[in-house]
């Protein structure tokens, strides 16, 4: 009964690991089409991530390299209002969340996929 009961609770568990892990999956692939793509996100317009090619100058803005060690809060403010997120007066990134140009899902996808390079 006891090896029973151990291996429902062994299973159960490896399938919530795997559909995180899958749910995860989607959420960084939803981030990469916003970040790569020219009508949604654009951010690779102005950013490059080390280590992958992209369609895109990303040389206007910071190269995004180490930006999967910052804070997932920090990088989902920095997005959403990088103004009040860095405390700027003055900065070429437009405020997409306060601007309604990301809603918070598309915001998540994002942080999502920078924690994932």
């Amino acid at each position: 009964m006891r090896l029973i009961r151990n291996l429902l609770i062994s299973s159960a568990i490896s399938g919530l690991i795997l559909t995180g892990s899958l749910a995860d999956d989607a959420l960084i692939a939803k981030g990469d089409k916003i970040f790569n793509t020219k009508n949604i996100g654009n951010c690779f317009a102005c950013h490059a991530i080390s280590g992958k090619s992209i369609d895109g100058p990303g040389s206007f803005g910071p190269d995004l390299a180490t930006v999967s060690e910052y804070p997932d809060e920090l990088l989902y403010d920095m997005i959403y209002d990088i103004y009040t997120a860095k405390g700027l007066k003055i900065s070429a990134m437009p405020s997409f969340g306060k601007n309604g140009w990301l809603n918070d899902d598309e915001i998540k996808a994002v942080v999502a996929y920078l924690k994932s390079k």
